[in-house]
């Protein structure tokens, strides 16, 4: 196969790659992966196992960094219209899986996700920074029990959410793994304001603590 015909870009998000081929070299390489149409540049391949991971270390990052939360800092909020971080963090608790299981259900009604979502809301708004981060902790099995039995045919299958039709996988990166990142980076900031000024790009994108 020739490098015109290849033509592969390796981009980095959360330390797993995400290759981007064209639809005929992804046919031709008969890849078990997720398929989600990306502008001008073809398909976004990305393997059922690299979504795992991908999610799972999101949550292991996620965690790392609610491991930084001072409990007298919890009911600070940037703005009075926005969350307080302790209602971010009970955010987190439930947003992951509500939408994860409306991305993975045979049909989308959105009475269905009102329904979890006020259950789930409900369920992380009785928790404390302790009982929060034990349920996020579980978020990592949880990811690996809905996902691993889907098959590919399972992931391209076109559904529609919130009035946008897509393949299940895009609207799982889509609603999960970029939801993931985006209040990561909103919990960063959070403790960054609160005067967690030690922390650094290590700790956002890499889950550790800067090399001294």
């Amino acid at each position: 196969m020739t490098p015109e015909i290849l033509n592969i870009s390796v981009g980095c998000l959360s330390l797993h790659h995400v290759i981007r081929l064209n639809f005929r070299v992804a046919r031709c390489l008969k890849l078990p992966t997720l398929h989600a149409f990306h502008g001008n540049v073809g398909f976004v391949v990305l393997t059922k196992d690299e979504l795992i991971h991908a999610l799972q270390n999101e949550v292991r990052i996620l965690l790392h960094l609610i491991s930084k939360v001072d409990p007298a800092t919890l009911d600070y909020r940037l703005s009075p219209r926005q969350r307080s971080l302790l209602e971010l963090l009970q955010y987190l608790v439930f947003m992951p899986e509500v939408h994860m299981r409306a991305a993975l259900a045979d049909s989308f009604s959105l009475e269905g996700f009102q329904k979890a979502w006020q259950a789930g809301q409900a369920t992380a708004k009785a928790m404390n920074l302790a009982q929060i981060t034990e349920a996020i902790g579980r978020q990592r099995a949880l990811i690996e029990e809905l996902l691993r039995p889907c098959s590919d045919a399972d992931f391209r299958a076109q559904i529609e959410m919130f009035g946008n039709k897509g393949s299940r996988g895009s609207m799982l990166v889509r609603l999960v793994l970029s939801h993931y990142a985006a209040y990561r980076m909103q919990l960063f900031l959070y403790l960054k304001a609160v005067g967690r000024a030690e922390l650094s790009t290590f700790n956002l994108w890499l889950g550790a603590d800067a090399l001294p």
